[in-house]
């Protein structure tokens, strides 16, 4: 997915450096969706990259559909977790192949920790800056989370109760205040997804949010 997301940087680069911007869109549909909205200087330019991202996009379709196969005929489990929009079959199946086994985990809240997602403090006097996190357990799934993470807390994303807890952290202000919010959300998607495939309970994401307005 990195291969795909850096020529779409650089299409996106390319077009604002003549002063235009083109507009939200998902990687998959990227090069469908901007080719029109190129800007007639430039199109010929860019139509090397424009094709190699749509290539790109048709081999993840192609990987992403033996993923779900592999999830659905093999960790049906993985359903549970993809009743969170963001957490597509990938993130899912990686998730229940490195916990393995949920219930070594007593608490949903411990696997924020174990994933290094949690904060590392410094006691200094009376005070406990928070510093950066743990980096502990697997780095890939990690990193999926936080992939996860941006897009719940990005524009394309439904609205959900995680999704606001995580905008009410990035409007807090404050240096690296959105980076911090997206390392909290990935962190509660964790435990989220833990508490699910242990419950096995049907996900309403915005649960939370009707229990405060009534």
């Amino acid at each position: 997915m990195a291969a795909r997301t850096q020529p779409i940087n650089a299409v996106r680069g390319t077009v604002k450096a003549v002063g235009q911007r083109l507009p939200q869109s998902t990687t998959a549909a990227f090069a469908r969706k901007v080719k029109p909205l190129i800007p007639p200087e430039l199109r010929l330019a860019l139509e090397p990259q424009l094709k190699s991202i749509h290539g790109l996009s048709e081999q993840i379709d192609r990987l992403d559909e033996r993923i779900v196969r592999l999830a659905e005929n093999k960790y049906p489990e993985t359903k549970l977790l993809r009743q969170v929009k963001g957490v597509g079959p990938l993130i899912a199946l990686t998730f229940v192949l490195t916990l393995e086994d949920p219930h070594r985990f007593a608490k949903s809240r411990t696997v924020g920790s174990y994933l290094g997602l949690r904060p590392k403090q410094r006691e200094s006097g009376g005070s406990a800056p928070q510093l950066g996190i743990s980096k502990a357990g697997n780095s890939h799934l990690r990193w999926l989370l936080v992939q996860a993470a941006q897009y719940i807390l990005g524009p394309l994303a439904p609205d959900s109760r995680l999704r606001r807890w995580g905008l009410e952290l990035a409007a807090r202000g404050g240096k690296n205040a959105k980076r911090r919010a997206v390392v909290a959300v990935a962190r509660k998607l964790a435990v989220l997804l833990h508490h699910l495939w242990i419950s096995g309970e049907v996900y309403d994401p915005r649960r939370g949010i009707r229990a405060e307005a009534a």
